[in-house]
């Protein structure tokens, strides 16, 4: 993994993330925990949503004096807090699931399954400190979680995205304590890997967690707009794929609807708050469709990010069921793509 662009010896927009992986400034999250907020857990949805935003500009205030002045956290209150009402939130969506923007219905919290499959309970299928991250990232405390919101044919991980059942039950005592000792290991943050069906819990486990560590939100970005209210404040760099760049090839390779205005409205709305370092995995004969369109949005709408432009792929799982995708990249669909990229005027690129 090269930088391509010159002279540059660390990435341009991840400044927050690394001044809290070295400790010289709090988490999202962490400041989360230190906004006050009195409500009833029985309250309508309506209302707790009304509060939620309501206190969204508390929150927004104070990460602005921490991070732009250096203003010193105060003394965590008692009572609870503004990660609290999100949680309850998280737990009132799923009980007519729109986690993602497949917004299926199910009532996860009764035992129903979503187009993820899975009901209330989280699993994981792995955990470690991963050195085989972007630069800035390792060594990275990475936990994999089961199920998935897209159902790409070319799933790298098919194994654990297509079987939720497997792996170990996340307790969010447990994996916060796992967190904490990671972080005290060397881990530059906490990687979470395919979250989104996850969410309620993982707001659970984050609540636990003692140490200041940034959130990596390992993603496809494929959540509704509700899930993109609650994750402000709690992620502090979206690891983003923007797989596609258009409709048709998004519902052909991951039997989803409604992608581009999906995903780059997730964009848009997250880097109002966090930063994105998003991934670009190039298919071999979509570097007109998608490619090229990926990389001319991202350069209009949020030039400000890292972009890290992916030659992985490799046949795996169904695409063999489709000719045009069961085959490696050619040197020539490379040397066209980072052609695409360096001309993008995109400031900050890896490969």
């Amino acid at each position: 993994m090269i930088n391509i662009m010159p002279d540059m010896s660390k990435p341009l927009f991840l400044d927050n993330y690394l001044a809290i992986a070295d400790n010289e400034l709090p988490s999202r999250s962490e400041i989360l925990k230190n906004i006050p907020v009195s409500f009833d857990e029985d309250s309508d949805e309506e209302e707790l949503w009304e509060l939620h935003d309501e206190h969204m500009e508390n929150y927004r205030k104070l990460k602005h004096r921490i991070y732009a002045s250096g203003f010193e956290m105060p003394e965590k209150r008692e009572g609870k807090s503004l990660l609290d009402l999100k949680i309850v939130i998280a737990d009132r969506v799923i009980e007519n699931c729109h986690l993602c923007q497949h917004r299926c219905g199910a009532n996860r919290k009764k035992g129903e399954k979503g187009f993820c499959k899975l009901s209330n309970t989280s699993r994981y299928a792995a955990e470690f400190i991963h050195m085989g991250e972007e630069p800035e990232l390792v060594p990275s405390h990475t936990i994999f979680f089961t199920g998935c919101v897209l159902s790409c044919v070319y799933c790298q991980n098919w194994d654990i995205s297509m079987h939720p059942e497997t792996g170990g039950e996340v307790i969010p005592t447990n994996l916060a304590e796992l967190a904490d000792r990671r972080r005290k290991e060397g881990a530059r943050n906490l990687n979470l890997v395919t979250p989104t069906p996850h969410m309620h819990n993982i707001l659970k486990v984050i609540r636990k967690i003692s140490v200041n560590t940034p959130v990596i939100w390992n993603s496809n970005m494929y959540h509704s707009p509700e899930s993109g209210k609650l994750l402000e404040g709690v992620v502090d760099v979206f690891l983003a794929d923007l797989k596609y760049g258009n409709d048709e090839c998004a519902r052909k390779y991951s039997k989803v609807d409604r992608y581009m205005e999906t995903i780059t409205g997730n964009l848009e709305y997250a880097i109002k708050d966090a930063e994105i370092l998003m991934r670009h995995l190039v298919l071999p004969g979509h570097l007109d469709c998608c490619t090229r369109n990926v990389i001319d949005w991202t350069s209009r709408e949020i030039p400000n990010i890292r972009f890290n432009l992916m030659f992985q792929y490799h046949p795996e799982y169904l695409a063999y069921r489709y000719p045009e995708i069961d085959r490696m990249l050619t040197s020539e669909e490379k040397e066209r793509a980072i052609k695409m990229v360096k001309d993008s005027g995109l400031k900050d690129v890896l490969i």
